[in-house]
Parts: structure tokens; sequence; C-alpha cells
């Protein structure tokens, strides 16, 4: 037994953990996101990097109607559902709300504005946005039609 105790205190001395205490912090220049996208038929290469992805990651969510995402229906923009409403100030609020949700779900970005417009044949949202780590800001729009889909201008 004396033995066998031995053996495992001198494993115990042969493993080290080393403690990861370095933070890797951004380069310019360096990818830190990767992703694929099958969207641009046109591109060269399906993969995306940083801005490019972050953006098509939150395209993806405004693209989804609540409610079609079957693990999570409380997922995705309720804007398709009131494309056809009057843009009332309670509408205004709920799309608002949604938009400010689905940013907010995104960790890599933050909204400092959100601006709703309609026109004859849909509903402009301007967002202003800020991507992390890259202290970048920009102002995205998206403009939901009644006659086609969601575009980003």
């Amino acid at each position: 037994m004396a033995n066998r105790e031995f053996k495992e205190k001198r494993l115990y001395k042969e493993i080290v953990v080393k403690n990861n205490t370095t933070r890797r912090e951004f380069q310019p220049g360096t990818k830190v996101y990767k992703g694929v996208s099958t969207v641009d038929v046109d591109s060269t290469s399906p993969v995306l990097f940083d801005l490019a992805i972050i953006k098509q990651d939150l395209l993806n969510h405004f693209h989804i109607r609540q409610g079609e995402k079957l693990s999570d229906p409380s997922f995705g923009c309720i804007l398709w559902d009131l494309l056809f409403d009057p843009l009332t100030e309670d509408t205004r609020t709920r799309i608002i709300s949604n938009v400010n949700h689905i940013i907010d779900s995104e960790p890599r970005v933050i909204a400092e504005n959100i601006l709703i417009d309609e026109y004859e044949n849909g509903i402009t949202i301007y967002c202003e946005l800020t991507y992390l780590p890259y202290n970048i800001s920009e102002t995205m729009q998206l403009n939901f039609d009644k006659n086609s889909t969601l575009a980003m201008a």
C-alpha cells in the first residue's frame, strides 16, 4: 500500500498544468473570425473573415422569420410578419425591440442607434453598429421589401 501511495504522489509531481494567463491581443490585419457563406455565388471562395462573417451572421438572423427555427421559436425577425401592417407607434416599438434583441444576441456587435423608415414598398432599418474587438463603427441599412426579400445597402 505504501508503495502504491508513493507512485501516485510521484505521478502527480510529473504532471504539469500550464496556466494560460496570456491573453491574445487583437492585432490589425490578423484574422480573428472565420466562417463559410454560400450566399455570394460570384465569390471565388466561400470563406469569410472578420467583419464580413459578422455581417453575414447578422443578415442570416434577419432573414429567418420568427417561428421558423424549430429548436427556438423565439429566434428570428418579426418584420416579415409586419410588412403589410400600418407602421404605428406600437409597431415601431415592437420592431425596435426585435432588432435590439437580434443585435444583442451577437456578442461581436453593439448597437448604438436604431431608426425605422417606411417607404412605398417596405421598411428600412438603419442600425449604427460598433464591431468588437475592431472598434469600427458603421451604419447598416436593411431594406425589408414587400415585393422581394431582405437587402443590405
